[in-house]
């Protein structure tokens, strides 16, 4: 944790106007803006394609029209960077320098009590402004409520107002009580202009409109028609559920009064109306009841936040809004807006209310851009841009923080040049096993080629600029976005295990925040009171539990997922009532695509998938995660509410398999090579075995057991095989796959295996267990590239010293093939635009690949492995020549033991057998 003596100030968020703002200073409405949208040929399109393809996206451009000059902006994908990009433009062109406001307390004050009187000034009736559309409806109000314009209002409508306010007192940006006394009191000092209502919640111009004004409001409000509007209710008690109400706007009324009655109150001015809650552009807010005697409990200018005595907070309320609700509330999205005049209104339902509380927690706004409340999971890591699907991490965060009323958070990213001792996901590094001279680095054929680095530090504050926590790994990426959106992505997750576990201490909680390079302050649990009070502890959705898996149906086509795949399934999720026939649709999607193996998906959804071919379907129940979650994703929120009110249900999921992209390495592979080369290196593994006629063999990192399979589909003089591997997932598809092939086997007519025994073991290759010791030979195909470097070298000095197989064979991609395979892959436009604008040397195979070593590099960490520990060593390969440049596409270590090799050790780590098979064991004819 954080220690602050004073509170550190995030020195980015220091007060200053947009361009547009200081264009609209300088020329009011005598600017124009004029946005067109831009058509966009599509990159590499094919005209006459009878297959749709893509859409490009929408771009706009905004012409600026000044008295002086016209400005043309560049394209951007959104029509406000446009407006700010002309505006931008103007003032570099015209010279324009943005006013400093510094005023002294006295002239805020005469400033705030001008903008006051400017308000209630005639012009001020017909200017474009939101604030103005709510004065005219002041004027439709009926009997002595006519033309009083709540204080409320003004503290909220008018930013003008609330920066003045700031001046006179800083708290007032994150308290629109404080904004609502003040405008208060500069309102008294106006007396001769406006009057204010006893309780001052409310002002009235002094001297009444002119009759032609009043008579063409009134004439407006005839041509409009009433309003529905849905909204949500949300109780002071959290007993009683929150539930939906319908409201009618009058044509000739003021909505602000149909809301205060709807909450029981005598009209517009007693209400409280909150920030805009959601998108910025979003009218969703609020509404409660205004504290009585509100400003007697604020003392200027001292005050850091409205105190409210009488009244019971209202919990939920008060966390969607970011500040103190008290009584019953209500959620509406209405009011006037720059673009019209027309009253702005968008219906509220239940859903809606529980998807905005699903965006709160941390992973929420990602399973809502994703549209899968209860299928998307918070992927594990960023692999690659191709491989993301829905909102990108930084994304995300920036939404979490404007959801919780934080400021943005701020990204600080550092570019450096690579150096040797750099652990860099995806990089291009040198062998780390030895440290070598500039001569033998020539005549190894090893480039000092200097390669730039990015490192990413997070910083999220309050609105008041207190720092919450910061994040500030030590990875370095090879592109800018992979290091911003990890390091979102870290955050993120750290984030979702504190609102998961409200029992963590604070120590337990620091000690967590370590392993995720995070440091926190105490403004942290400050930032964040209230969210273990609104999202109840229990069965959440990611801890579904007593998944019961029903059996797979459909023919298996042979094509299944692997990790680092995408996998495309449809499925549809129903609410089960137990005890009887009640079934109701809550979500479903048609297609939905993730990558397999990062955790994309609900631990359940993930099981099932892995036990899938394509065209193959299964469907399960599993126990009710969070009723919010439920009702976030159900499109009669209301319905389904009444069904889990009396009775107990369960989640049905019915799941179909559609189709499997294979990772582009698999795709290079299989655009260049036939057979795949995947599938050669397991043949030349098989050829090596069989001419070896050796008795015992052990595959580390055997992954879903391919090589065991294939070994088991010829004639060998294997009689007993292991596996070793560290994913769970892969052993359970090895083991299946294994135990199959073996019992095929044992038909006693045709004895065609030998094999007596099998065994697969849970365990870190870099570490040794005894009872592996002394196989006659090891495999390890295209393993070492998923490890660091220094853990290749200490794998080979552990398996050759300890292990001492006769034999060893190591296959490992040949980094200089790179090119010929990227330059040969077909390119689709899910692709990476920018990795497909990377220089095609410096791109791995696979994401997941920590080195890729050139020939002299491989040959070199293979020579002196042999030399160290008595055993010669030859080089082949698979896919290429040996003698045509670039050689093999996958190299290929064969070492064997020289005569006085191989002490082993009895002492090592254990390993953990998860499934063994002995021919002994097994009924005559191989049934079991």
């Amino acid at each position: 944790m954080i220690e602050t003596g004073k509170p550190q100030v995030n020195p980015s968020k220091m007060p200053s106007l947009t361009p547009k703002a200081i264009i609209h200073q300088k020329y009011g409405d005598k600017a124009s803006y004029e946005v067109e949208e831009v058509q966009v040929t599509p990159e590499n399109g094919c005209p006459g394609l009878v297959i749709t393809q893509k859409a490009p996206p929408c771009l706009y451009r905004c012409t600026l029209h000044l008295p002086e000059t016209t400005v043309v902006s560049d394209t951007f994908k959104r029509k406000k960077e446009a407006e700010q990009s002309a505006a931008e433009k103007a003032i570099e062109k015209l010279g324009l320098r943005q006013k400093e406001y510094n005023p002294t307390m006295q002239e805020a004050w005469d400033d705030l009590a001008g903008r006051v009187a400017f308000l209630f000034a005639n012009e001020f009736l017909s200017f474009p402004h939101p604030l103005s559309n709510h004065f005219r409806a002041a004027l439709r109000r009926d009997g002595h409520f006519n033309g009083f314009v709540p204080v409320s209002v003004i503290a909220v409508y008018d930013a003008k107002t609330t920066s003045i306010c700031k001046f006179i007192n800083p708290a007032a940006e994150i308290n629109s009580l404080l904004v609502m006394s003040l405008v208060s009191r500069a309102a008294a000092k106006l007396s001769d202009l406006v009057i204010i209502s006893d309780d001052q919640l409310s002002v009235q111009r002094r001297n009444l409109y002119s009759p032609e004004i009043i008579s063409s409001i009134i004439h407006e409000a005839s041509l409009l028609e009433s309003t529905p509007l849905d909204v949500i209710l949300i109780p002071v008690s959290r007993e009683k559920a929150v539930e939906p109400l319908k409201l009618n706007i009058s044509a000739t009324g003021y909505y602000l009064d149909v809301i205060a009655r709807a909450l029981s109150l005598p009209g517009a001015s007693d209400i409280i109306i909150s920030r805009t809650i959601g998108k910025a552009s979003s009218e969703m807010r609020i509404y409660s009841s205004a504290p009585k005697h509100l400003f007697e409990n604020l003392s200027e200018p001292q005050t850091k936040q409205a105190s409210h005595v009488e009244g019971s907070l209202n919990i939920r309320a008060t966390y969607f809004a970011g500040q103190e609700i008290y009584g019953d509330a209500i959620l509406a999205s209405v009011g006037y807006t720059w673009k019209s005049t027309d009253l702005s209104h968008e219906a509220i339902s239940l859903c809606s209310y529980y998807r905005n509380f699903v965006s709160k927690i941390p992973s929420g706004p990602y399973k809502v851009s994703r549209d899968a409340i209860l299928a998307a999971q918070l992927p594990l890591a960023f692999t690659t841009k191709s491989n993301w699907r829905g909102s990108f991490p930084r994304d995300i965060l920036c939404a979490f923080c404007r959801s919780h009323h934080l400021s943005e958070p701020v990204f600080s990213t550092q570019s450096s040049m690579l150096d040797s001792s750099v652990n860099l996901p995806g990089s291009c590094k040198k062998l780390k096993a030895t440290e070598l001279s500039k001569k033998e680095k020539s005549e190894l054929g090893i480039a000092a080629v200097p390669t730039g680095v990015f490192s990413c530090n997070i910083k999220i504050f309050s609105k008041n600029q207190e720092l919450l926590l910061e994040c500030s790994p030590q990875e370095s990426y090879r592109k800018q976005m992979d290091a911003v959106q990890s390091v979102a992505l870290k955050v993120l997750h750290w984030l979702d295990i504190f609102f998961e576990k409200p029992d963590l201490s604070a120590e337990e909680l620091g000690l967590l925040a370590k392993k995720f390079d995070i440091q926190f302050t105490h403004n942290f649990f400050k930032g964040f009171s209230l969210c273990h009070s609104v999202h109840r502890s229990g069965t959440t959705i990611t801890q579904a539990a007593d998944t019961t898996l029903n059996n797979v149906d459909g023919q298996n086509s042979g094509v299944t997922p692997t990790n680092g795949c995408l996998a495309c399934i449809s499925y549809t999720v129903s609410l089960l009532g137990e005890g009887d026939s009640t079934k109701e649709y809550i979500e479903s999607c048609e297609e939905f695509e993730f990558e397999v193996g990062n955790q994309a998906v609900l631990p359940h959804l993930d099981a099932a998938v892995e036990k899938m071919a394509v065209g193959q379907s299964t469907y399960f129940t599993v126990e009710l995660p969070l009723s919010e979650l439920i009702l976030a994703a159900s499109g009669d929120s209301a319905k389904t509410l009444s069904l889990l009110s009396p009775r107990s249900c369960k989640l049905e999921y019915c799941v179909t398999l559609l189709q499997v992209t294979e990772p582009l390495e698999d795709r290079m592979e299989q655009a260049l090579f036939s057979p795949p080369l995947s599938k050669q290196r397991v043949e030349f593994a098989v050829c090596q075995i069989r001419q070896s006629s050796t008795a015992s063999l052990v595959d580390f990192g055997c992954g879903s057991g391919s090589l065991l399979d294939s070994l088991l589909s010829y004639p060998t003089s294997l009689e007993k095989i292991a596996g070793v591997d560290l994913s769970h997932r892969g052993l359970a598809k090895a083991a299946k796959l294994v135990h199959s092939k073996l019992n095929s086997l044992l038909d006693p007519n045709e004895p065609t295996s030998k094999m007596k025994s099998a065994a697969l073991y849970y365990g870190n290759i870099t570490e040794f267990d005894p009872q592996l010791h002394g196989f006659d030979i090891a495999t390890c195909l295209e393993v070492i590239e998923h490890m660091e470097e220094k853990e290749a070298c200490l794998f080979g000095n552990v398996v050759l010293s300890l292990f001492a197989p006769k034999i060893l064979i190591v296959s490992t991609p040949n980094y200089e093939y790179n090119v010929i395979l990227q330059g040969c892959t077909p390119r689709g436009q899910e692709d990476d635009p920018d990795e497909r604008n990377q220089v095609q040397a410096c791109k791995f195979r696979n994401h997941d690949h920590k080195f890729e070593w050139t020939r002299a590099q491989f040959e070199h960490w293979a020579s002196e492995l042999a030399v160290k520990h008595n055993y010669s060593v030859e080089f082949s390969g698979v896919g290429g020549a040996a003698d045509v440049e670039p050689g093999f596409a996958s190299q290929i270590a064969i070492f064997r033991r020289g005569e006085e090799s191989g002490n082993g050790m009895e002492c090592g780590s254990e390993y953990v057998q998860i499934w063994n098979w002995s021919r002994e064991d097994q009924p005559v004819g191989g049934v079991s």
